[in-house]
């Protein structure tokens, strides 16, 4: 790799190491090639993507970011999963761990907050983005029926009480 390709690794790395909401650092010894497609796919199908980078780049786009305290982590084969959502990346880590002995998540950080192995695990049991705007809808919307099942049921209280009424009249 020349000079001019690992500036541009460099740049790359840097703007993960920005943007992202949770970045895992994991060593993947052993793992087949199989495997990594896997744990790509997962994380791609979550919102979050897999980098193998040297370490030493990844080291040098670290100096100056948030998450500057990872740089501690990135010693032999190792792994990064990251995503914008801040629990994504950690899920699929963890979920991928849980099925495979040869992917061991060391640590990770989450915008300024180094994590440990606990910590990983804590923020992959979290609920994603969606899961929580999804309740917060839910919470919204259960008031809004409320009102609307309120405002409706005196009306078909009187319609079903006029139709008694007639029914009567009429026998």
């Amino acid at each position: 790799m020349d000079r001019a390709q690992k500036e541009k690794v460099v740049e790359e790395l840097g703007q993960i190491f920005e943007s992202s909401g949770v970045v895992v650092v994991a060593h993947y010894t052993g793992l087949t090639v199989a495997e990594m497609q896997d744990l790509r796919a997962q994380a791609r199908e979550a919102g979050g993507s897999v980098r193998v980078a040297k370490n030493r780049l990844a080291k040098i786009a670290l100096e100056g970011k948030p998450c500057e305290s990872i740089g501690d982590l990135l010693s032999g084969m190792t792994v990064l999963t990251y995503s914008e959502d801040p629990v994504a990346a950690a899920k699929v880590a963890e979920d991928f761990a849980k099925k495979n002995d040869k992917f061991v998540i060391l640590g990770g950080a989450m915008g300024e907050n180094a994590l440990d192995r606990a910590g990983v695990t804590a923020v992959s049991n979290m609920p994603s983005r969606e899961e929580l705007i999804a309740s917060i809808v839910g919470c919204i919307g259960a008031p809004a029926a409320n009102i609307a099942g309120a405002i409706g049921a005196p009306a078909s209280n009187i319609a079903s009480i006029l139709s008694t009424i007639e029914d009567k009249a009429a026998a």
